[in-house]
């Protein structure tokens, strides 16, 4: 066989540039895309352990008579050993240690009656990272009314949600 003769074929720098030129294009379209659907998902679980976290505070609160006093007080017991006050067995052990789904809950107890019980709480739910994890931040209390704000931290006068 003679190789000199033949032609090789294949691509030329121009159609290769042509080709990597249309993947960046493509690619700088759909990544905006696809971190909108990453916040979004973030920001609906974060709702979602929010509803969690407010019916286990008020399962909590009809078995022990108050709410809890930290978000650690709902999670899950060591050992196998029966629920108690301070390991209640309502949540997962990644939401009781206050951050999940590229949110950070943040559990702080109100004013207690004589015996100790807690009467009131607030939950604030906040991106690990504003726009990368999550856009708006959610609030809610003994309520059960979830709030929600692209303005820095929600509280109580954050409009609720829909």
């Amino acid at each position: 066989m003679n190789f000199r003769n033949e032609k090789r074929k294949g691509f030329s720098l121009i159609e290769l540039l042509i080709v990597v030129t249309i993947i960046l294009i493509i690619a700088a379209i759909a990544i905006p895309n696809l971190m909108r659907s990453k916040i979004q998902a973030n920001e609906t679980a974060a709702v979602g352990a929010l509803k969690a976290l407010t019916e286990s505070a008020l399962l909590y609160s009809n078995t022990y008579n108050g709410f809890p006093h930290n978000l650690s007080d709902l999670g899950p017991t060591t050992g196998g050993t029966a629920p108690t006050s301070t390991s209640a067995d309502l949540i997962d052990a990644v939401l009781s240690a206050g951050i999940k789904s590229g949110y950070r809950f943040t559990y702080a107890a109100g004013a207690a009656d004589p015996a100790g019980n807690v009467l009131s709480y607030t939950i604030t739910a906040s991106p690990v990272q504003v726009g990368s994890t999550g856009q708006r931040s959610f609030f809610t209390d003994q309520s059960g009314t979830i709030r929600a704000t692209s303005n820095g931290n929600a509280d109580v006068t954050s409009p609720p949600i829909g």
